[in-house]
């Protein structure tokens, strides 16, 4: 059969046009794939900025945290805090410790005035130190060395029994008592104690009246020896002090007032408070030095000797004894 005319056109009719600008589907995806990873990038490198800002902003916001919290650790005004707190808890606390202390300062007074009715203004309680007495000499020095003809060699021993003596001075003592001589002078009832002269001149050559070196310029030097105070010590016998110098042979001593006696009327002590103007007696001993005697070392011994005193306790050597060296050089 032969196809009509019209057939014959109709059949390139019938074929699909192609439209110029019509892309292949596979461009299309890929493109659309392109377009979602850029857009995915734009919303990261959004997202990265936006974190950087809100670091930014964090920091901004914590160092204003930070200055803002140093002004409001003194005063908040949001919060009407004071160093940390409120006006009722200031008030509460202040007054804890107000009770508090105030306890503990009732409780201490009160202590103190149940110790202090158990208290004797004039005589310790309870008395720590032995009750023998230790003896101390003046000057104050374990050696004595010193030359006889530079008298600043020797100034600072004679001044230091000028000092001592001051008290002993016979204007002062007139004012005092004259006591009973070898008896006891007990004022246990009397309110106000009364004091024993004790004249300086009666040291005689080591008073520093007649001779105002004691001695130290002849080279026969005064020692002054005194019992430390004991408060109610009434010492047994007829104390007196015996000095003795370690070596082979004797040296020769004077004592003042004689014999180096300790009279009984000086004691007993009653204590600072009420024996205030007290002196307790002292006994002067001059080493009566030869020339032969000068340039050597001498050690002298001295004791409380006719009593009940102690003086030969090891375990201290100025228990009722001293003991000191003495040198003089030309």
């Amino acid at each position: 059969m032969s196809s009509s005319p019209q057939d014959q056109n109709q059949e390139p009719n019938q074929e699909p046009k192609e439209e110029p600008n019509q892309e292949p589907k596979d461009t299309k995806e890929e493109v659309k794939e392109e377009v979602k990873t850029e857009e995915k990038e734009e919303k990261n490198e959004e997202v990265k900025e936006e974190k950087k800002e809100e670091k930014k902003e964090e920091k901004k916001e914590g160092k204003e945290d930070k200055k803002e919290s140093w002004k409001d650790f003194i005063y908040n005004p949001r919060t009407g805090e004071f160093l940390g707190r409120t006006a009722s808890s200031w008030g509460l606390i202040l007054l804890f410790y107000l009770v508090f202390y105030g306890f503990l300062a009732g409780m201490f007074t009160l202590t103190m005035w149940v110790m202090l009715q158990t208290l004797d203004e004039n005589v310790p309680r309870r008395q720590d130190r032995v009750a023998n007495p230790g003896l101390v000499i003046r000057p104050h020095a374990a050696e004595i060395s010193f030359n006889r003809s530079d008298p600043a060699n020797y100034h600072q021993y004679i001044q230091q029994l000028h000092d001592l003596l001051q008290h002993y001075n016979d204007s002062v003592q007139e004012r005092n008592d004259l006591c009973l001589v070898g008896e006891y002078t007990d004022q246990d009832d009397e309110p106000i104690k009364k004091v024993c002269q004790f004249k300086r001149s009666t040291l005689r050559q080591c008073s520093g009246l007649p001779d105002t070196s004691f001695g130290y310029a002849e080279g026969k030097p005064c020692i002054i020896i005194k019992m430390n105070r004991v408060i109610g010590l009434k010492p047994r016998g007829d104390p007196y002090i015996n000095c003795t110098a370690k070596r082979d042979s004797p040296l020769q001593m004077q004592y003042f007032p004689s014999e180096g006696r300790l009279d009984k009327m000086f004691f007993p002590y009653y204590g600072k408070k009420a024996h205030p103007d007290y002196v307790q007696p002292v006994v002067a001993v001059q080493l009566l030095l030869t020339k032969e005697d000068h340039n050597v070392e001498h050690t002298v011994e001295c004791k409380v000797e006719g009593s009940d005193l102690r003086n030969n306790d090891d375990r201290d050597k100025f228990l009722g004894r001293v003991t000191f060296r003495v040198k003089v050089s030309e």
